[in-house]
C-alpha cells in the first residue's frame, strides 16, 4: 500500500502513513486514532528539536518603597567643650612643673635627712680643694643615676596619668585653668591611655626646638605630638 500524499510505501493494515501522516485509503480513522501531532523545530546546529512549551517563571516584583535605605554618613562627633589653646597649655604645665618640683624637692630633703648633709660636704670638697676623690663619690653617682632618676619618672608618671584618668581627667595645672584631656570622642581617657600619653612625651621632647610641643599650637586640633601619638585632646571648659 502506498501513500497517496508522499507515495512512500505502508505495511498492510495501517492506517495512516508513518512518514507524513496522512490516512491512507481504505483504512477507517477515527479522531481517536490520530497521533498528536509535536511542533518540529529546525536549527542550523544540530537535528530537529521538539519545541516545549515553556515553564512560567515567578513574576520578579521590585521591593516595596521604604524597604531600602542607602548607608548613612557617619554622625559628626560633637565634642563637650573647644580645644584648649597653646599658651593655656604652656601655663598650666609650668603649674605642674612647680608642683612636681616642690616634690621632688620634698625627696631630695629627705635623702639629705637620711644620708646626712656631712657625706655631701665631703663630697663637695673633696674635688674643690683637689683633694684624693671620695671612693663613696661614684657610688653617690650611681645611686643618682639609678635610684633618683627613676624615682622621678615613676611619680610624675603616677602624677600625670592618675589625674588625667580620673574623674577630674586633667592635673592640678589643667584644673586651674579648666582644661581636661579626653579621647577622640570627647569621652574620658583611661589609665593605660593616660599612661602612654604620658610615655609619648619622650618622644616629643626628641624633636628639636620643641617642635613638638610647638604643633600644639597650629595644628587642626590644637594637639602636640604626644597628643597624636595616643589619640588625645584636650579641652577647655565654658
Amino acid at each position: 500500500m502506498f501513500c497517496t500524499k508522499c507515495g512512500n510505501m505502508a505495511p498492510e493494515g495501517a492506517r495512516f502513513c508513518r512518514t507524513c501522516g496522512q490516512p491512507l485509503e481504505g483504512a477507517a480513522a477515527s479522531a481517536a486514532d490520530i497521533p498528536p501531532l509535536t511542533p518540529v523545530l529546525e536549527t542550523a546546529a544540530g537535528p530537529p528539536i521538539e519545541a516545549s512549551v515553556p515553564v512560567s517563571a515567578p513574576p520578579v516584583t521590585a521591593p516595596p518603597m521604604g524597604s531600602y535605605a542607602p548607608p548613612m554618613a557617619p554622625a559628626a562627633i560633637i565634642l563637650p567643650a573647644p580645644y584648649a589653646g597653646f599658651w593655656l597649655r604652656v601655663v598650666a604645665y609650668l603649674i605642674d612643673g612647680a608642683i612636681m618640683g616642690v616634690v621632688f624637692g620634698a625627696i631630695i630633703a629627705i635623702a639629705f635627712a637620711t644620708v646626712g648633709a656631712g657625706f655631701f660636704r665631703g663630697l663637695a670638697r673633696s674635688n674643690v680643694y683637689d683633694r684624693p676623690v671620695n671612693p663613696m663619690f661614684p657610688a653617690a653617682m650611681l645611686g643618682v643615676i639609678f635610684v633618683l632618676l627613676p624615682i622621678t619618672i615613676v611619680v610624675t608618671w603616677l602624677y600625670f596619668a592618675s589625674m588625667e584618668s580620673s574623674e577630674r581627667q586633667g592635673t592640678l595645672g589643667k584644673m586651674a585653668l579648666g582644661l581636661f584631656v579626653t579621647d577622640m570622642h570627647g569621652k574620658r581617657i583611661s589609665f593605660a591611655r593616660a599612661s602612654g600619653r604620658f610615655f609619648a612625651k619622650f618622644i616629643t621632647g626628641l624633636i628639636p626646638f620643641f617642635i613638638g610641643y610647638i604643633m600644639a599650637g597650629f595644628t587642626e586640633k590644637k594637639q602636640a605630638l604626644h597628643d597624636m601619638i595616643a589619640g588625645c585632646l584636650v579641652l577647655k571648659k565654658v
